[in-house]
């Protein structure tokens, strides 16, 4: 074989092993792509949010009726996710699933969720509390005390990646103080004692169309209660020029404050909020903060954004 051949037969072998290399570029950058596949979702008693993450781009985000293990069966989980979630949640297998949940506090209460969810999308899945879910949204990886006022209540000391302690909340019955149930109770109690002005009380009932007894009824005979007096609370969100309204919603905070938040060191860490109630009466929870020298450095609607960046993914979502 002659000088010029083996120069060709050099230059074939080195475009042979470049095209190979290129090819296995783009095989490794494929799997880092399909590893990263996953669908992030945080729920509340009163709604689901859902992210679907294709590599670092955020391809659908859907809201759903809240999942809550502890009010709802396995079947009725299940069902909601079928009929509620976009076909995009469903066109193929993802990686790995993160979900958030109210009242996934227990191995029982995961483990239903976690089964519902494997049925549906035959993903891997990881079940966690949605307390879980809103220290990592609010404090991503930095030590801090966070807390949810929203239709309920509750608040943990987070290291930086998991929860090192937490206040029982308890539920709506027995705890939930500053929760939108609470502040519904405590309003709905009154209207129906006749202690709360009668002007409100009237205002109330025709905005919701009810009488005293179907607040009864709505109360006693409902199995998702929590959820229709914390909806009654936000009544209260459109009066905060009332000085009656101003002092329940003060006081209860202030029960939130005595009864929870300061089982912990408040000085030492920052203190979070997220939760619909904490931003509609927020200039009134800085002020109770205030009260129990608290400093408070974010308050925020949802926990989603710093959920997804925890995970690796974009911080803005939706």
């Amino acid at each position: 074989m002659d000088k010029n051949s083996n120069i060709k037969l050099l230059i074939i072998l080195l475009e042979l092993l470049l095209l190979q290399k290129n090819y296995e570029k783009q095989i490794l950058s494929k799997t880092i792509l399909v590893l990263h596949m996953r669908i992030i979702a945080e729920s509340s008693t009163t709604k689901t949010e859902w992210c679907l993450i294709d590599g670092n781009e955020v391809k659908s985000h859907a809201i759903t009726d809240g999942l809550n293990p502890f009010f709802m069966t396995r079947r009725e989980i299940s069902h909601c996710i079928r009929l509620d979630l976009p076909k995009d949640f469903f066109k193929r297998r993802w990686d790995h699933i993160h979900f958030y949940g109210a009242g996934c506090t227990s191995e029982e209460k995961k483990k239903m969720l976690e089964s519902s969810l494997v049925a549906q999308f035959k993903t891997p899945t990881t079940v966690e509390s949605d307390l879980l879910g809103a220290a990592r949204g609010l404090l991503i990886n930095e030590p801090g005390v966070a807390c949810i006022l929203g239709t309920g209540s509750n608040t943990c000391l987070y290291d930086g990646h998991n929860i090192v302690k937490n206040v029982r909340s308890l539920g709506f019955i027995l705890g939930d103080e500053g929760s939108g149930a609470a502040l519904g109770r405590i309003f709905v109690s009154d209207c129906l004692k006749d202690l709360a002005p009668k002007d409100l009380c009237e205002q109330f009932f025709d905005k919701f169309e009810i009488t005293p007894n179907i607040v009864m009824d709505e109360v006693y005979n409902n199995p998702k209660a929590n959820r229709t007096l914390s909806t009654y609370s936000f009544f209260l969100g459109e009066h905060l020029d009332n000085d009656y309204v101003r002092t329940i919603v003060r006081d209860e905070f202030k029960r939130f404050f005595s009864r929870n938040l300061m089982q912990y060191d408040c000085r030492k860490y920052p203190v979070c909020f997220v939760g619909s109630v904490a931003c509609t009466f927020s200039e009134l929870l800085c002020e109770v903060a205030d009260i129990y020298d608290v400093e408070i450095k974010k308050i925020i609607q949802r926990s989603m954004p710093g959920i997804v960046n925890f995970h690796g993914g974009l911080e803005e979502v939706g």
